[in-house]
């Protein structure tokens, strides 16, 4: 043991992965682009409280955490809505970002990870077709593995040679791009804490308004960039809805973009492993990202520990892959149709689904927690409840046709991922990936 181990940026789920690895030997480090106190971004996050067991964290003290409201969802003419109602012990946590931050890296610290920070990593060293290490901007680091923890746009991954079959930029529709922001709270809010309006504007956006006991959270969120112009217009017709939502920005105003789509359809590769946003493991329609992977964190380090002869190749590294999908990514993969389904409505098409009843609180009922989305995945492909959606729409012909093409993607992609190979041959992997990625290619 002792083989070295880099984690290439300072995600959730490599930070994770590295504590894990730590603990058992293996020589890791950390190497992240931004200093130890600007990780994190200036807001809160919601994710499955049962991914911090999973890769054996603790919880925080119960002052850092509390329980997230069940969102109430309105549809673009705002004259139907649709509550939430998540069981309690599927209720994501909702926690300050640079607490989560540093709760996971004082775990990793103790268990003997390394962080070097302010470090801009350029791009991945290969020999051969092995990744061998990282470049950053002043050195060449060398390493038995590298875990791809970058994010969105890792310079790990967008500079991996082609020839390895891992796709190195999000297509269209995969990423979000969000501005979230904080104001002052102007009025107390009784019922709907939590409001989510859907296309709003009749546009292919999605904003939340919620009630906290000291501020007003205001997400505003769409598929291409936003100006500040748009975002001030959108400020205001928020707050025309919304009396709780006051002016004075207290804190935040950042834009991020994040991904919302499937899993990659490669994590791995001689010598590295992909893992987080890297490896786009978000809830697509969501976009909450940590819970995945934290426990991809667990996944990935089993993977590791499990290679006796610490060869760190892709076929030692295909067990991470296969259970990662059969625990996760078979789950998320669906909802990312859907996802897509949705991003090319209208709004008189998300309209008629709330009006005539063909979406309902059940619906909406849908968490970031594994067992949530499952249940949800099952419940849309029941054949009676699909018979009843689907004769809803039969009056719309294009609303119709775009509903059963949904479903035949989400039927197709359910089917590959089951085919997955279970042992690692180049030539079959690279075929199942891209009949994997054909599955959410769109006009």
């Amino acid at each position: 043991m002792g083989k070295k181990i880099i984690v290439a940026g300072g995600g959730h789920g490599g930070i994770a992965a590295a504590a894990i690895l730590a603990e058992h030997g293996f020589d890791v480090t950390v190497y992240e682009k931004n200093k130890r106190e600007d990780m994190g971004y200036d807001w809160t996050d919601i994710f499955d409280r049962k991914g911090l067991l999973a890769c054996g964290m603790e919880m925080p003290s119960e002052d850092k955490y509390r329980l997230k409201n069940d969102m109430t969802f309105f549809s673009p003419s705002r004259n139907k809505k649709l509550k939430q109602h998540v069981p309690e012990d599927q209720l994501e946590i909702q926690m300050e970002r640079k607490d989560i931050y540093d709760h996971i890296i004082a775990h990793a610290e103790k268990c003997g990870v390394k962080f070097v920070y302010e470090t801009e990593i350029l791009a991945p060293v290969m020999l051969g077709g092995r990744v061998a290490g990282i470049k950053t901007k002043n050195e060449t680091i060398y390493a038995d593995l590298v875990i791809d923890s970058a994010g969105i746009s890792s310079p790990i991954r967008k500079n991996l040679p082609d020839a390895l079959g891992i796709q190195k930029e999000p297509d269209k529709y995969d990423t979000f791009y969000v501005y979230r922001a904080f104001y002052n709270k102007t009025a107390p809010v009784e019922d709907d804490k939590y409001r989510v309006y859907l296309l709003f504007d009749n546009k292919q956006q999605i904003c939340w308004v919620a009630d906290d006991e000291e501020y007003t959270d205001v997400l505003i969120g769409r598929f291409t960039p936003l100006t500040d112009e748009e975002v001030e217009d959108t400020l205001e017709k928020l707050r025309e809805l919304n009396d709780d939502l006051g002016t004075e920005r207290l804190r935040g105003g950042q834009y991020v973009t994040i991904p919302v789509r499937q899993p990659l359809g490669l994590l791995v590769a001689d010598g590295y492993a992909a893992i987080g946003d890297s490896a786009f493991m978000t809830v697509p329609i969501i976009g909450s990202g940590i819970a995945n992977s934290l426990k991809a964190a667990r996944l990935l380090a089993d993977a590791v520990l499990d290679d006796k002869d610490e060869l760190f190749s892709a076929d030692t590294l295909w067990k991470y892959q296969r259970d990662f999908y059969k625990k996760l990514g078979a789950g998320l993969a669906p909802i990312a149709i859907i996802k897509l389904m949705v991003a090319r409505f209208s709004p008189k098409d998300l309209d008629y689904f709330f009006d005539n009843e063909i979406l309902n609180s059940d619906d909406m009922t849908i968490g970031a927690d594994t067992n949530s989305i499952m249940c949800f995945i099952e419940k849309l492909m029941n054949l009676n409840s699909l018979k009843l959606k689907v004769k809803g729409v039969m009056s719309d012909f294009v609303l119709s046709k775009k509903v059963l093409g949904m479903n035949t993607r989400i039927a197709a992609v359910m089917a590959i991922t089951k085919a997955m190979p279970v042992r690692y041959d180049r030539k079959r992997v690279l075929s199942w990936v891209e009949g994997y990625n054909k599955c959410f290619k769109i006009d």
